[in-house]
């Protein structure tokens, strides 16, 4: 009884690392007692492994503060009650501190109100590099902010090179966010000259003069293209809680893409290990951009898919050929008559052949085999589907296709 006593006891120590952890941009010292303010990370197992747990306390908090605009930051935790080893024959609590503290750079602060004096300094904060764009949302509308009042938002949107002066300092406290929001997240080389950086600022009006709230960020690298073209590469992409939904992901993508549209060094564009999330973006901005092409008109996408699709896409908007293919299976799906059989037969038909060309190289390549081997070593070398296997796999990948299609067929809808 006392073994089940004590376990039942222990698991009480177990902390969901994600709860705990309250991140917060900071404009003023209210926001530090307003609930509102926070937002939370999508996960935590970069830090504190893939359960996402914390062990030895009881109503944990982690605070993890920044001042919005020069990302000041504070590092704090408080707890009820902190599990004794005595009591739990050598249990001890995790090492919150030691697990978060070497991934922010040096200056953080752990005393909140040498924190908030800090933002005495945010008045004098400018974002760094070039101003490429400006976007409103709620404009002549009366909507509230997340203090409740009406307000408009304005926002800002810049490039820069770790050549701007301090950016390299800023940067190391602004690519902290990536390990609680992107999956697989390492820091960059910056001391490689061929990085781009984009940055979203929300300009807000401050007694009387206006301040400036981090948004979200990403990163480019421009890769090589033989024999003498520049091929951009989308690495890192964000863009915070408190600032989604309001379309700020498309503005941010469309930016870099106009960064990118006049120079005729650069062959198209692409994007490293997209998650599903960012993949949804993409394909919206692609389909409305590549919808004011006349290659990409109704009539044209009814007649399949042709090289003429791949110029245009690539040469007005440096979109590449596996991208142009899937917009074109986008488009054609809005401009399918799904009520028509033969119509929307033809169009799966379509979809479904692309979907089929790694089935036909696996089946070539088990005829090169068959000549070159015995039955054993190629039953040992090769693991072959059967046709009835392919069919159903084709089945559920254009299955899965079409959901995906429609998601970013509603939300073109929606933007209309």
């Amino acid at each position: 009884m006392e073994g089940s006593y004590k376990k039942n006891v222990l698991q009480s120590f177990i902390i969901d690392s994600n709860e705990a952890l309250d991140f917060k941009l900071v404009r003023e010292p209210s926001d530090v007692d307003n609930d509102e303010t926070t937002f939370k990370p999508e996960m935590s197992h970069q830090i504190f492994g893939e359960n996402e747990s914390i062990f030895g306390y009881q109503n944990l908090k982690i605070s993890l503060y920044y001042t919005a605009g020069k990302l000041n930051t504070y590092l704090g935790m408080n707890y009820s009650k902190k599990v004794d080893p005595k009591q739990f024959e050598g249990a001890t609590a995790d090492d919150v501190m030691g697990a978060i503290t070497p991934k922010l750079p040096p200056g953080y602060m752990t005393n909140l109100d040498d924190f908030l004096v800090t933002l005495n300094k945010e008045q004098s904060f400018k974002p760094p590099g070039e101003l490429l764009s400006t976007y409103s949302i709620n404009k002549g509308t009366n909507t509230t902010d997340y203090k409740g009042s009406a307000a408009e938002k304005n926002f800002e949107l810049y490039s820069c090179t770790i050549e701007e002066p301090s950016f390299r300092s800023y940067h190391e406290r602004l690519q902290t966010f990536l390990l609680w929001y992107v999956d697989a997240a390492s820091f960059i080389d910056v001391d490689d000259d061929r990085w781009r950086f984009y940055l979203i600022f929300e300009k807000y009006p401050c007694d009387g003069s206006h301040r400036y709230a981090l948004c979200g960020y990403a990163t480019v690298y421009l890769y090589f293209a033989y024999p003498n073209k520049t091929r951009p590469r989308i690495s890192q992409f964000l863009v915070l809680p408190p600032f989604q939904r309001v379309g700020l992901g498309a503005e941010l993508l469309n930016t870099i893409y106009r960064s990118f549209l006049k120079d005729s060094n650069i062959l198209d564009i692409t994007v490293e290990d997209p998650s599903e999330e960012f993949t949804r973006l993409r394909d919206f901005v692609d389909a409305q951009n590549c919808k004011k092409l006349s290659s990409y008109s109704k009539e044209k996408l009814q007649q399949g898919f042709n090289a003429e699709m791949v110029e245009d896409a690539q040469r007005e908007l440096k979109i590449n050929k596996k991208q142009a293919r899937r917009v074109y299976e986008i488009l054609r799906f809005e401009a399918t008559n799904l009520a028509d059989v033969e119509e929307y037969r033809a169009y799966r038909l379509d979809v479904k052949r692309r979907l089929n060309i790694p089935y036909q190289k696996e089946a070539s390549d088990y005829k090169k085999l068959q000549k070159a081997l015995n039955a054993e070593e190629l039953r040992s070398t090769l693991s072959t589907s059967t046709k009835e296997q392919r069919i159903e796999n084709l089945d559920k990948q254009y299955q899965m296709l079409e959901n995906e299609y429609r998601h970013t067929l509603e939300r073109l809808a929606a933007t209309k």
